[in-house]
């Protein structure tokens, strides 16, 4: 896989804190569980097992947050792609419900991860807006709002036509819901934080450290890294998401990665800000190949979608996205674009994150379907629970078996067809 975009373009690498000191790895060291890939998921792991007074080594092919958590939107909301009935119908009234409660507080799992640590994060939270951009749509936020509100989200509601234009500031969207467990982090600074905690917490963190192989010896895991240093370890925690390879044989293979692309204006004067986003919700549509927006901490507008899927070749792969801000925002037409920056998301065949235990002592986690701030928190506290204690209860969904996409060689042939398939049923702003 060609290496991303450079993270020094984005906003979030410019404005974050400096990264923690995580030296490379050197030498054969042991420990209880060695997690691979310094993300969201990794790190919470890491942290919730350090915790515990677990050794754990984490092993990252450059710093932590390097992927696609130091690159998506920041935007922290709760929840999947499936309301709650559905995920009651699909896993059984207890299962199901188990796993409401847990996409319901993967929001608040960040916000008091910040608070608890006194992480160094600049965050709003005044909530999520979901607008409707079709009939179709409004039916969709009708019914989210109403099933989020009957399990007891005080706040969660429909919004008029009205009430959504004055909440986001555009007459684009036909109506919509507004969700108060959401909000925003600045993402790299979230993870940057992440690690530090950790380090703090006693777990140990090494970047410039890609994983070569991952083996089963005498009852351990080794993982062994590019150099020839390894780490010994009763079990092995595996969290590559949209950057995933061949480590794990046939995972790269059960996922899509396409790469989410977004774009960031220079702050805007007061004005204009009050008249996007007046009260700092943060927001995402209806769309099948939906945009997302919202005002970061210093009043710059990030506007971010799907962009091709190949790695980009300039700024003119943003293109789209500083047409649809204008299109949406007229009063943006003249305000110059500052950053554009562009990270990998993982999509599933069934739109649900993924956990796999293909040989004992070996656990993996991958897809996050736009949800991976929250989402990968709270499974990275999981995760460290059922590592520590076996207890398979302590996973909000079933372990599965790794099943390779049909084709899967030609995906990106056939994204491409999906994608434009999706944009001809979207219509409108694209």
């Amino acid at each position: 896989m060609a290496e991303p975009f450079p993270l020094e373009p984005s906003l979030w690498a410019a404005t974050a804190p400096p990264a923690p000191v995580t030296p490379p790895l050197e030498g054969n060291i042991a420990a209880d569980v060695v997690v691979v890939g310094a993300g969201y998921a990794g790190m919470s792991t890491a942290l919730h097992l350090a915790e515990r007074g677990t050794r754990v080594v984490v092993l990252e092919a450059h710093e932590p947050g390097w992927g696609g958590s130091g690159r998506n939107g920041g935007q922290v909301i709760p929840g999947l792609k499936y309301d709650p009935d559905e995920l009651e119908e699909m896993f059984g009234p207890e299962r199901g419900r188990k796993l409401v409660d847990f996409v319901g507080g993967s929001a608040d799992t960040v916000f008091d991860l910040i608070e608890k640590h006194t992480m160094n994060v600049p965050l709003q939270r005044k909530g999520w807006i979901q607008g409707a951009h079709t009939e179709a749509g409004l039916d969709i936020v009708k019914k989210r709002a109403a099933q989020w509100a009957s399990r007891g989200v005080d706040g969660a509601r429909e919004l008029s036509a009205q009430d959504t234009g004055h909440l986001i500031g555009t007459d684009k969207y036909l109506g919509g819901w507004v969700d108060p467990r959401g909000g925003a982090v600045q993402p790299l600074a979230y993870a940057r934080e992440l690690a530090r905690v950790a380090m703090a917490a006693g777990a140990a963190i090494h970047g410039e450290s890609p994983v070569s192989k991952l083996e089963r010896a005498g009852g351990k895991w080794v993982a062994t890294a590019l150099c020839g240093a390894s780490v010994t370890a009763d079990r092995a925690v595996v969290c590559t998401n949209g950057y995933t390879g061949e480590l794990v044989p046939t995972l790269r293979t059960t996922v899509i990665a396409p790469n989410s692309f977004q774009v960031a204006t220079i702050p805007l004067s007061d004005n204009i800000a009050r008249s996007i986003l007046p009260e700092w919700h943060v927001t995402s549509d209806t769309r099948q190949l939906l945009f997302y927006f919202r005002r970061d901490h210093t009043n710059r507008f990030i506007m971010g979608g799907r962009g091709p899927f190949r790695e980009p070749n300039g700024p003119q792969d943003w293109d789209h996205l500083e047409r649809i801000a204008t299109k949406l925002f007229p009063q943006l037409k003249d305000i110059p674009i500052e950053f554009r920056w562009c990270g990998r998301v993982t999509l599933t065949r069934d739109f649900l994150p993924h956990l796999h235990e293909p040989e004992p002592g070996l656990l993996v986690d991958i897809g996050c379907m736009g949800r991976g701030v929250g989402l990968q928190s709270a499974m990275g506290r999981a995760m460290a629970e059922y590592v520590a204690t076996g207890n398979t209860d302590a996973l909000p969904l079933p372990l599965v078996p790794m099943k390779a996409l049909p084709f899967h060689a030609l995906h990106r042939a056939y994204m491409a067809g999906i994608i434009a398939w999706y944009r001809m049923q979207d219509g409108g702003l694209a």
